[in-house]
């Protein structure tokens, strides 16, 4: 989303200065978004959008909607707050955030290494993407969503694993049915926020997005975690078997 970070580097000095900086770069490009007309392509895929937004977005920015605190890139929410304030609606709104993906500028002018790489996201992801966040970012009182651990695992990992409860038939990483038996909370909790820590025979690393550490709060990867365990009959109080590279433990 808007000024993300180049190259993995984070650079958390100069958060107000980038905050102020993110205002006046939302205004410069509403001005030319709005001369651009209004949004007449097929509805976007909000739920779509969502996801995207959380895997790829939100270890760099605040997000009240999708309940994401990254502090890296500015707070979407305080970067639109005004801006709706002063009438701008979702379309134009939704504008920005393309042009930001589009064309990433620095967090501050003085920051030149700190920005979003380019092509995050493009096309129907793109829509997507700058739709949701056109839909929440700012919105007054809106609150973070419900952590639902099967809602999370079904729409984030579901793609690439197996796993009877969930009824997700994934094969990209391991059948968590029987990976995850007798593995302890803190394994399974190793496993996703660090997935390359140890790698499943017969698994490439690095297949596993690498960030849920950062996009999921503590209570919410206990409560995966949790759930996990739960799923696939429990654990043992020792532990058992390794961790989660290239997908074990999401």
């Amino acid at each position: 989303m808007i000024d993300f970070i180049k190259g993995g580097h984070k650079n958390r000095r100069g958060t107000r200065g980038r905050a102020i900086w993110a205002v006046a770069t939302v205004a410069a490009a509403a001005a030319l978004v709005a001369m651009t007309g209004c949004n007449l392509g097929p509805k976007a895929n909000l739920d779509k959008g969502q996801q995207l937004f959380t895997q790829k977005c939100g270890s760099c920015h605040t997000l009240t909607g999708a309940g994401t605190n990254g502090a890296v890139g500015p707070n979407l929410d305080y970067a639109f707050k005004q801006a709706r304030a002063n009438g701008m609606d979702d379309d134009t709104i939704e504008g920005v955030v393309k042009a930001q993906v589009e064309n990433p500028r620095p967090a501050a002018p003085q920051q030149t290494d700190v920005y979003m790489p380019p092509g995050l996201v493009d096309g129907d992801d793109l829509n997507n993407v700058a739709a949701y966040v056109a839909s929440v970012a700012g919105v007054p009182g809106i609150k973070a969503p419900v952590f639902q651990p099967p809602a999370f695992f079904a729409t984030n990992c579901g793609g690439c694993h197996t796993l009877a409860q969930a009824g997700t038939t994934g094969t990209t990483g391991p059948n968590l049915d029987e990976a995850l038996k007798g593995m302890s909370a803190q394994q399974i909790s190793q496993s996703i926020s660090d997935p390359n820590a140890t790698i499943t025979p017969g698994y490439p690393p690095n297949v596993m997005p690498q960030n849920f550490g950062q996009t999921l709060t503590p209570d919410q990867l206990t409560a995966l975690v949790q759930y996990l365990q739960t799923s696939t009959g429990g654990a043992a109080s020792g532990g058992g078997g390794g961790g989660g590279g290239g997908g074990k433990g999401k």
